[in-house]
C-alpha cells in the first residue's frame, strides 16, 4: 500500500523561514531607503515656491545664478558629506578655502613665479593641513570638534597674521598680470556660454566631484570602508578596515575641495581678503545634513549633499529675486535644517522598518 505525500510548498516571501537574501525589495522600499529622498522633496517644494512668488526665478540667467551659488557651496559640501558619513566633521573647512587662496597668491607674487607654481604649492600645503587634521584625530583620539576647532583658530590667525606680515595689509596684491594667470582663470573661474547664457565653470567642478564621490561610495571598497568607520569604527577595525587611513584620506578630500574653492576665489577676483571664509564651514555641514547625512555617521550620499547645496542656492537667490529682505535668509536656512533633519530621521526609520 502506497501513501502519496504532497511535497511541502516553498516558503513564501513573507514566511519566517524564507531567506531574507531572496526577498524582493519593492521600488517603493528602495526609494524610502535613499538618504537624499527628503532633500529632493524639499528641493522640489522650494523650486515650485520661488517659481510662483519670484517673477524672474525661472529665467535662464536666474537659474544660472542659482547654479553658481549652489556650486560654490557644493564643491565643499561633497567632501564634507563623505567625511560626515565617515563619522567626523571639519570646522576648519571654511577658513581652509581662504588659506589655499592666500598661499597661491602670496607665493606667486613674492617669488615672482608662474601662478601655476603658487597653485601647486598651495595644493601640497592644503593637503598637508587635511592630513594634519586626520593624523591628530586618529593619534590623539580627541573628538573631531576639538581637533578641527583648533585648526580653525590657527588658520584664522595665520591667514591674517601672514597677510599683514608679508603684504602689509589684510588683502593680497593682485596677480592678474603674472604669467599663467589667464590659463588658471580659464580652469578655475571662467564662464561658459550656452544658448546665450553664461554658466560658471565651478558648476562643472561641482558635478564632477559629485560623480566621483558617488562612484567611490557605491562602487569601490573604499566606499564600504567609509560607511563602516562611520557606522562603528571598532567593528570596522576588527574586520580589517584601515580606520586611521580612511579618516585621514577623508580629511585630505576636504582639503582638496578647499583647494579648488580657494583657487576659484583667487582667480575670480585677482586678490584675496584674509578674513574671508569664517562661518562657511557651518554652511557646508548644513548642506550635507539637509542632503541626508547623519551627524552620527554611517549614512548619507554625495548626491544628497548636492541637493542640499542646490537648496541653499535656490533659497539665497530666490529671496533676492522675490525682492524680500535678505535678513530673513538665515531664518529660512535654520528652518530648512530642522525640517530636513526631522524628515531624514523619519525616512531612516521607515527604511529600517521595511527591511
Amino acid at each position: 500500500m502506497s501513501v502519496n505525500t504532497a511535497a511541502p510548498a516553498p516558503p513564501g516571501p513573507d514566511s519566517p523561514s524564507a531567506d531574507e537574501r531572496l526577498l524582493r525589495t519593492s521600488p517603493l522600499r528602495k526609494l524610502l531607503a535613499r538618504p537624499e529622498l527628503g532633500s529632493v522633496v524639499g528641493a522640489l517644494a522650494v523650486f515650485v515656491f520661488f517659481a510662483c512668488v519670484a517673477g524672474g526665478f525661472l529665467h535662464a540667467s536666474s537659474l544660472s545664478t542659482v547654479l553658481y551659488a549652489s556650486s560654490t557651496i557644493g564643491i565643499m559640501a561633497v567632501p564634507v558629506a563623505l567625511l560626515m558619513i565617515g563619522g567626523e566633521f571639519d570646522l576648519s573647512a571654511g577658513v581652509m578655502v581662504t588659506s589655499s587662496a592666500l598661499i597661491s597668491s602670496m607665493f606667486s607674487y613674492q617669488m615672482t613665479a608662474n601662478v601655476w607654481v603658487g597653485a601647486g604649492v598651495s595644493l601640497l600645503v592644503t593637503l598637508a593641513i587635511g592630513a594634519f587634521n586626520g593624523f591628530m584625530l586618529t593619534r590623539t583620539k580627541l573628538p573631531s570638534f576639538i581637533v578641527t576647532l583648533g585648526t580653525f583658530l590657527m588658520l584664522t590667525g595665520m591667514n591674517l597674521g601672514f597677510t599683514k606680515l608679508i603684504d602689509g595689509t589684510v588683502s593680497t596684491k593682485t596677480i592678474a598680470d603674472m604669467e599663467g594667470f589667464p590659463s588658471a582663470r580659464a580652469l578655475f573661474a571662467s564662464t561658459l556660454t550656452v544658448g546665450g547664457v553664461g554658466f560658471k565653470v565651478t558648476i562643472l567642478w561641482w558635478l564632477a566631484l559629485v560623480a566621483v564621490a558617488s562612484w567611490v561610495l557605491l562602487r569601490t571598497r573604499v566606499g564600504n570602508w567609509i560607511f563602516a568607520v562611520g557606522g562603528n569604527a571598532d567593528a570596522a577595525r576588527a574586520v580589517g578596515v584601515p580606520v586611521a587611513k580612511t579618516k585621514i584620506g577623508l580629511y585630505m578630500g576636504v582639503a582638496f575641495g578647499a583647494w579648488i574653492s580657494g583657487q576659484h576665489l583667487l582667480f575670480s577676483f585677482d586678490a584675496v581678503q584674509s578674513g574671508e571664509g569664517v562661518g562657511n564651514e557651518l554652511i557646508y555641514i548644513i548642506a550635507a545634513v539637509i542632503g541626508g547625512c547623519l551627524i552620527t555617521g554611517g549614512y548619507g550620499s554625495a548626491v544628497g549633499s548636492a541637493v542640499g547645496a542646490l537648496l541653499f542656492g535656490m533659497t539665497s537667490k530666490g529671496i533676492v529675486f522675490a525682492e524680500w529682505n535678505p535678513d530673513w535668509f538665515k531664518f529660512f536656512l535654520g528652518a530648512m535644517l530642522l525640517l530636513a533633519t526631522l524628515l531624514n530621521t523619519w525616512v531612516r526609520k521607515r527604511a529600517e522598518a521595511t527591511k
